[in-house]
């Protein structure tokens, strides 16, 4: 076999690259350990050298029998084997005559060659990170894996590798165009190849990127890190280098002197984030970017609070001292978790900058998402399509970023229209490369597990003493220069300490990391304590209805199914009734005509679970056609988002909560296919939406839709689980509330969210409305129906939806029991769909003037004023809770306290319901209607609590 076919077929599958219409510079060749042979179509004798060979040997004879990549790769390597251009050969009247064996072995020795070097460039580019040197504590073996790949030349007797000798380093050679060490040369010597190579890939930075299927994008990282020069700093970016570092480590240092016994979560080891951060931001700017959202872990936080977002140094020493006396706002959180807003110039660009870091818990990652959110609402008010103007950042730890799903969830969604944000700078704080000085934290003794890795942290020479040496030694500072800035960082914290001894209360609200100019008066508060009715005009719920039934674009073919749909809405809106569909259409398209932007997000939303919304229509003749038509209600309306999100709920509900965290005029709702299915988003509504206001003084409107309710479908398909929000909520179970004017929405404001299960299509129109209408913003989470989307009876009239009504927060009983309340026996208290299932059960039982059946559409804050008056009009009848859910689970836990209160524990309140169970419903139908049918002959058993005691 000759050389060139011995090459060949050791470059295995990449050389059918040679076929493609391109350069062959911009071929991608393997090293010879790329696998096995391939057999190339085509080729005579069944290998790809045969067909090199082949190429070759019709090029010498015809240069236009080839393709032009062919001719021009051929051409190169022969004008380096001779003084003056290629001469091939006429056309041979023999076409099997080839030229003499000489002159082919010394032109395929250059092709080989040539060859030889764009691979060995291209294994550099594929594994130089191997051998680079990353590890500042010089313990690789210890942590980092020690392969070092054959192909990279880490000794002379490594050039054998690819048939190259010593004598052959001081040759020149073409360089492909897939790289860009040669800058403005187009050849180089083989030693200078090598030593450029090693200079960009096996040096302080490993690059690890030709997994990547973009080409341009791997272009563009190596043109910024192969080019000559291209990591050469002037003097004046090294200067600014040196003072950023300066602040960086003199902020660590002043608060381990001031504070040693604090955990405070510091930067050290790793103190180069802090300029890296500042000149992503100013390099931001230069091009544009005028909003900037981070999110990160709690390690080097304040550093990053004090020196990249500017929060006053004051502010944050106060943080420390152990008797300021927090103000009214919350219970606050720890100073590592806490975050910030602040506009600013940024000094380098001398433009206006907006710098916010989002608050974040001890989940190190859970963050994430909710700085996209964020972004993308940025984004999207500042109509900023392509992310020219915001952008974020995101600092990982290196453990946490592979460990935590959250972060694959996040970048999930990076490439949804509705959800992507154009790209997020990704800053990894590497322990294997940094280090961490003190362990986890302040008070972690890391000897204990880590002693040689703490041995040589303890023999580290600073990094900002080792920049400083190194700038003083080429003069670019003097030591006095560089002593004057230490000095004056100090200064700067000692002034800011003492201020800071003033500070007698603390403030969490001078740590807001999304304030709403304009909402709240300037203290923060309400602007009023009372809420508008929530009804619209009726010609408008007419408009709504109208559109919600037609197709507003012309020569759009729908289903025939949805056709029937759309002429049931039709029928409804002449008929003056809605049902739930339509209900929640006409809240959010009178909301939309008020300018308020409306986005729904979740998995099928667009159309539904229960196929009842059909918000996007789909025209069945052209792929792709679709139509909105919320979005044609009006000429000058808010804009309409729906949107079908990736199969999840952590990363989706955690994007959308930091969506509407970034204005208060936006009804921003989440909808789980089903209910039970929140639960792998339990960290975002523990730590964020429950908490979020009391921690972060964060107000948040956002909407969580779930569908609720036991009907046979199993454990998995049945309950949103209303028992654990109702145990989160904050409203005092044992406080005998004083009733005032405004007391329904001071009570809103109070708690920590609402909690809502509406029975009625009207209810939960006014919900949605009264979401938006409330002088201040809160967390609205809505146990929705499954089987009541088209229960017969579960329709309203616009009676109850035009101006001048409201939602309402208790459904008393208007039947003939209300009406003779003193012949009433039994009273049975119940939310959602378990209603109609009492309501048809009395009906079978004729007991409509003994039974009342009360409502309770708002769960939390609690109703007592409402519940007072309803157990008043019925002195006589004995008090039910009645639930379709198990004993222990479900609303009984949270009702029955507050029941005790507001009677003053002079009546009970007895349980009608499942007995207790480890699951939240059957898998069994027939079991299921059996549970049923006994909880509701209990319901209506008049007898069933005589003689016993409660």
């Amino acid at each position: 076999m000759s050389q060139l076919r011995l090459l060949t077929s050791r470059l295995g599958l990449r050389a059918l690259r040679l076929l493609a219409p391109h350069d062959v510079q911009m071929s991608s060749w393997r090293s010879r350990s790329s696998g096995p042979q391939t057999t190339f179509p085509g080729s005579r004798g069944g290998g790809g050298s045969s067909y090199m060979e082949e190429m070759y040997f019709a090029w010498l004879e015809n240069p236009q029998s080839v393709h032009k990549s062919w001719d021009s790769f051929f051409r190169k390597v022969s004008e380096e084997a001779s003084c003056g251009p290629p001469h091939p050969q006429a056309p041979s009247v023999v076409p099997e005559s080839r030229p003499a064996a000489s002159s082919r072995t010394k032109t395929s020795k250059l092709v080989e060659d040539h060859l030889a070097v764009q691979s060995l460039i291209r294994a550099y580019q594929i594994r130089g990170h191997h051998v680079a040197q990353l590890d500042p504590l010089g313990i690789l073996d210890a942590d980092l894996d020690s392969f070092v790949p054959s192909d990279l030349i880490t000794s002379i007797d490594k050039l054998a590798f690819y048939d190259l000798r010593e004598a052959d380093l001081d040759k020149e050679f073409q360089l492909p165009t897939t790289t860009f060490i040669g800058g403005s040369e187009h050849t180089l010597s083989l030693r200078e190849i090598i030593q450029r190579l090693e200079s960009t890939y096996c040096q302080h930075i490993g690059l690890e990127f030709m997994f990547i299927n973009d080409v341009e994008q791997c272009q563009w990282i190596r043109q910024k890190f192969e080019t000559p020069g291209v990591m050469q700093f002037s003097s004046e970016e090294k200067r600014r280098l040196l003072a950023r570092l300066v602040r960086s480590m003199r902020f660590e240092d002043f608060l381990a002197r001031k504070w040693s016994s604090e955990k405070r979560f510091g930067l050290e080891g790793c103190e180069v984030m802090i300029p890296a951060l500042k000149t992503i931001i100013d390099k931001s700017s230069e091009m544009g970017i005028e909003n900037v959202i981070l999110g990160m872990p709690h390690r080097g936080r304040l550093n990053v609070l004090a020196n990249v977002i500017r929060k006053d140094l004051e502010q944050i020493f106060c943080q420390f001292d152990p008797k300021l006396e927090a103000a009214d706002e919350g219970s606050g959180d720890v100073k590592y978790h806490l975050g910030m807003y602040h506009e600013r110039i940024n000094r380098v660009t001398n433009r206006n900058i907006t710098l916010s870091l989002v608050a974040n818990p001890s989940h190190l990652e859970a963050v994430d998402p909710v700085v996209q959110g964020k972004t993308k609402a940025e984004q999207f008010y500042r109509g900023d399509a392509q992310g020219k103007k915001v952008m974020s950042i995101l600092v990982h730890g290196d453990a946490a970023f592979a460990g935590q799903g959250v972060v694959y969830e996040t970048f999930h969604l990076s490439d949804l229209p509705s959800y992507t944000t154009n790209g997020t700078v990704h800053v990894v704080v590497n322990n294997q490369v940094c280090y961490r000085r003190r362990g986890h934290n302040e008070m972690d003794e890391p000897m204990f597990t880590q002693p040689l890795m703490y041995k040589q942290i303890q023999k580290q020479v600073p990094v900002l003493k080792r920049y400083a040496d190194k700038l003083i030694a080429e003069d670019t500072v003097t030591l006095q220069e560089f002593e004057e800035e230490i000095a004056k960082y100090d200064r700067i914290c000692e002034e800011a300490y003492g201020r800071s001894k003033d500070k007698k209360i603390l403030h969490i609200k001078h740590w807001l990391d999304s304030p709403w100019p304009g909402f709240f008066t300037v203290d923060g508060e309400p602007k009023s304590m009372t809420c508008p009715t929530t009804g619209i005009p009726e010609d408008v719920l007419t408009h709504i209805g109208n559109v919600a039934s037609s197709v507003p674009l012309e020569d759009f073919k729908i289903h025939t199914g949805l056709s029937r749909i759309l002429w049931g809405r039709a029928d409804m809106t002449k008929k003056r009734v809605v049902d739930w569909a339509l209900a929640e259409y006409m809240a959010f398209g009178s909301l939309l005509k008020e300018g308020i932007h409306v986005r729904l997000s979740g998995q099928d939303v667009e159309r539904g679970t229960f196929s009842h919304r059909h918000h996007v229509l789909h025209d069945q003749e052209v792929d792709r056609r679709t139509c909105v038509p919320m979005n044609h209600l009006w000429p000058d309306q808010a804009p309409y988002t729906v949107c079908n999100s990736s199969l999840s709920e952590y990363g989706v509900l955690g994007f959308e909560l930091g969506y509407a965290m970034a204005s208060p005029n936006a009804l921003v709702l989440w909808e789980a296919q089903f209910g039970d299915f929140h639960n792998t988003a339990q960290c975002i509504i523990d730590q964020f939406i429950s908490t979020g206001q009391a921690k972060w003084v964060r107000h948040n409107g956002i909407v969580l839709l779930l569908p609720h309710g036991m009907e046979g479908m199993g454990p998995e398909h049945s309950s949103a689980r209303p028992e654990r929000f109702l145990q989160m909520s904050n409203d005092d179970s044992d406080a005998y509330p004083a009733f005032s004017e405004d007391f329904e929405v001071r009570q809103l404001y109070d708690c920590n969210w609402i909690v809502v299960n509406c029975s009625t299509p009207a209810n939960y129109f006014h919900v949605l409305r009264r979401q938006i209408l409330l002088p201040f913003r809160k967390p609205l989470i809505i146990f929705t129906p499954k089987s009541l989307l088209r229960h017969p009876k579960a329709k309203s009239s616009f009676d109850q939806m035009v101006s001048g009504t409201s939602f309402l927060r208790v459904i008393p009983e208007d039947g003939a029991a209300a009406r003779a309340p003193e012949r009433v026996r039994r009273l049975i208290f119940c939310t959602g769909k378990v209603y109609y299932d009492l309501v048809k059960e009395r009906s079978n039982q004729c007991l409509e003037d003994q039974v009342a059946i009360t409502r309770l559409e708002q769960i939390s804050p609690f109703p007592f004023d409402l519940i007072k008056r309803e157990a008043e009009k019925y002195p006589g009848a004995e008090l039910v809770w009645c639930q379709e859910e198990h004993k222990n689970m479900g609303y009984y836990d949270y009702i029955n306290p507050r029941f005790m209160t507001i009677l003053n524990r002079a009546r009970p309140i007895w349980y009608v319901g499942r007995d207790p169970a480890a699951a939240p419903a059957t898998g069994n139908r027939n079991a299921h209607l059996v549970s049923l049918k006994k909880f509701l002959d209990t319901a209506f058993n008049l007898q069933a609590f005589e003689g016993k005691t409660f």
